[in-house]
């Protein structure tokens, strides 16, 4: 892997010490500059889980990619960098129910023995490391914390009008990128996933974030959201514009 090339795309200047405040810069760095996306998913382009293949379509071709392309590619930086890390598997929570098991791709990174949580590739989530400790961290996109559920399984929350609610539940287990085969084969062709009804692209901003899902607009600035509708040929230009995405 090109190490800094990576660190250009996300824009970030240096290696340094590997500690918290880097790790957290690197997170947050991704989250600003590499957008969550599935437009290969939604045209019917297979994604293998390669990072060679990663990294050409985000570092080479300036794309984005969904969660085992982004957390893959990132976890892959992290161990180039020396960062103690694995892959995780996660299942999602939803209002009415839980997504496919283990569906989700995230990361563990090991700081002074504490296990932190790593995920460049869930959207509006959380921007910085979390600790299993419990330990509430606050950033533009809300408050979160990780609960233990049981022996090794822990639960992501985020505050939402005064009650703690689930974004996912993961295990600490170590995963290997093969081993989310049938989940990327899933997300990417099964009508029961969210990826293959209708175009997404979502990255973070200074103060909020910027939706596109479908033909709709979303952004939100300091809690403010704005929506507008586009044709399709505004939504080639925004795409253009806005992710740096050629259709």
């Amino acid at each position: 892997m090109d190490v800094q090339k990576y660190l250009k795309r996300i824009a970030v200047s240096a290696e340094r010490n590997l500690d918290l405040e880097y790790l957290k810069e690197l997170q947050s760095s991704h989250m600003h500059n590499i957008p969550f996306e599935n437009l290969d998913v939604t045209r019917k382009i297979p994604i293998q889980l390669d990072t060679d293949a990663f990294f050409e379509k985000i570092l080479e071709r300036g794309r984005g990619g969904f969660c085992y392309e982004l957390n893959g590619l990132f976890q892959h930086l992290l161990s180039e960098l020396g960062f103690q890390s694995h892959l995780i598997s996660c299942t999602v929570k939803k209002p009415d129910g839980w997504v496919r098991e283990d569906s989700h791709a995230a990361i563990l990174v090991f700081l002074n023995q504490i296990p932190y949580l790593a995920d460049v590739g869930f959207g509006d989530s959380v921007r910085q490391p979390l600790p299993l400790t419990g330990e509430e961290k606050t950033d533009v996109s809300g408050t979160y914390r990780i609960r233990e559920s049981g022996e090794g399984i822990y639960d992501l929350q985020r505050l939402e009008d005064g009650e703690w609610r689930i974004l996912y539940r993961f295990s600490d287990k170590r995963k290997q990128l093969d081993d989310f085969q049938n989940a990327c084969f899933f997300n990417q062709t099964s009508p029961e996933s969210h990826f293959t009804h209708d175009d997404l692209a979502t990255i973070a901003t200074k103060n909020g974030r910027v939706t596109l899902s479908g033909l709709t607009v979303t952004k939100s600035e300091e809690g403010a959201k704005e929506k507008y509708e586009l044709t399709e040929e505004e939504k080639k230009e925004f795409l253009r514009k806005q992710f740096n995405i050629e259709l």
